[in-house]
């Protein structure tokens, strides 16, 4: 059997598990302003967080380059 490091080879994590263990073994935070797992109230904190420490989203309406 060969040996992989970790992340490479094997099986793929699940996005969800990629989060919740990052959340738990790192402290950092992956949450999608869209998630409807969240009230609307928390849907705007994360958008309000996310513009404060990365500045605005590109609008809808704008076209994406790159």
């Amino acid at each position: 059997m060969r040996w992989f490091p970790k992340g490479y080879g094997g099986q793929r994590r699940d996005p969800e598990q990629v989060k919740r263990e990052g959340w738990h073994e790192q402290g950092v935070l992956a949450v999608s302003a869209d998630d409807g797992r969240l009230t609307w109230p928390e849907r705007e904190l994360v958008r309000q967080l996310g513009e404060k420490l990365y500045g605005p989203r590109p609008s809808a309406k704008e076209a994406r380059h790159g």
